[in-house]
């Protein structure tokens, strides 16, 4: 079995700077104070137009974002490959609704298309089908609920950006990945997205859902979508994730009255993650499946599924994926052992990046025991580094 805790192997892209910034900033996000009065100052500096570029530069945003650009990623996907880590790139801008706003998103995700286009280095695009529409529209959408005149033409526009999106994909051979959105808006992403895998997925999977495994109705979706891609000669690309709205989804339902949406407990997350993994290998003939998680448990489980098909882990149908910051524990370690691993790699300036990365700050801080893990695979790497320069002295 693969050894996650090897940190020779998740550190070898590292150098010592590398690891006391990173150790340096986990440590200051393990404290839930200074994450909440990063985010008041943040905020405010935001308001007030104030230039905070130079201090975040340098530490939270070269954690975990890859650039401003996708020509200023491309040295960080060119350093990856060498470790036989593919790239995805997804632009995190944020903040703006507006017609100019959507227009310049759209043009940026097909952007990313022609990037992906022909380089070895990325393995995949993707695009969140709330940068291209409103918010209160993808909600009345998904609640079939009756559109006017103006709101069902801007519904058009949106649903013909979608298309023109899996559509450049496809003629380019790039897969792309549909986000999930929150509960209130996911019927109608579903719904469309699986209008496309029926028209984009013939031959292959280009066009890939997104199920959040949180929420516990998706086992049974995920066999829905198994019935349609048999009854409709389709191949269905499956991207796990674990969820990413679970505080707001339950005090959403409590508002409005309807049932929890998720799971009871963390352990019945988890056993629906790697149930799902389970059913997509054992009718891979229908699937192609993308795992983005940072549980060392799913990661294994993946990896025993393979074994255990006698497939290889270089198979193109199955991938995992780790956010970029994060876990490389996992992403190096299983990516020296020739399986398929991608990094999931924002990217936009900084002041548009800036809800992304408090968001980050946020969940390192939340998710029990993530910073903890990280810090101490950091910490033994360092230890490891002095003890090892120290012997090579005697």
């Amino acid at each position: 079995m693969i050894d996650f805790k090897n940190t020779q192997i998740a550190f070898e892209a590292k150098s010592n700077a590398d690891l006391h910034r990173a150790k340096f900033l986990f440590n200051t996000i393990s404290h839930p104070w200074i994450v909440k009065l990063g985010k008041v100052f943040v905020y405010v500096t935001t308001k007030i137009r104030f230039p905070v570029g130079w201090l975040l530069k340098p530490t939270i945003y070269k954690q975990f974002v890859g650039g401003e650009t996708l020509k200023k990623c491309t040295p960080l996907a060119q350093q990856l490959m060498k470790y036989n880590i593919c790239s995805i790139f997804d632009y995190s801008a944020e903040g703006g609704g507006s017609a100019k706003d959507i227009q310049q998103t759209f043009d940026e995700f097909i952007c990313s298309i022609g990037y992906a286009k022909n380089n070895k280095n990325v393995a995949y695009t993707v695009f969140k089908p709330t940068a291209l529409v409103s918010d209160e529209l993808l909600k009345k959408a998904s609640a079939k609920a009756e559109l006017n005149e103006e709101e069902q033409k801007q519904y058009d526009e949106y649903q013909q950006r979608f298309e023109k999106l899996c559509q450049r994909a496809y003629d380019n051979d790039v897969r792309i990945l549909v986000d999930a959105e929150d509960y209130c808006f996911q019927d109608a992403i579903d719904e469309f997205t699986e209008e496309m895998m029926r028209k984009f997925n013939k031959k292959r999977a280009i066009v890939f859902t997104t199920l959040q495994m949180y929420r516990h109705d998706r086992l049974a979706y995920l066999e829905k979508l198994y019935n349609d891609a048999v009854e409709n000669n389709y191949t269905v690309g499956m991207k796990f994730v674990r969820g990413a709205y679970m505080e707001k989804e339950r005090e959403r339902a409590n508002q409005l009255g309807y049932p929890d949406p998720i799971c009871p407990t963390k352990q019945a997350t988890d056993e629906n993650y790697n149930n799902g993994l389970r059913y997509v290998i054992e009718h891979l003939d229908k699937f192609e499946v993308f795992s983005g998680t940072h549980n060392e448990e799913s990661n294994t489980v993946l990896v025993e599924l393979i074994e255990k098909y006698n497939l290889d882990p270089n198979d193109n149908r199955i991938f995992f994926s780790q956010l970029y910051g994060m876990s490389d524990n996992l992403s190096y370690n299983l990516a020296h052992e020739s399986y398929n691993v991608a990094k999931y790699i924002p990217y936009a300036p900084v002041k548009k990046v800036l809800p992304y990365l408090i968001r980050r700050a946020e969940e390192n801080t939340a998710i029990a025991g993530q910073t903890t893990r990280e810090l101490e695979l950091i910490r033994t790497e360092i230890r490891r580094r002095k003890a090892e320069k120290k012997n090579s002295k005697n």
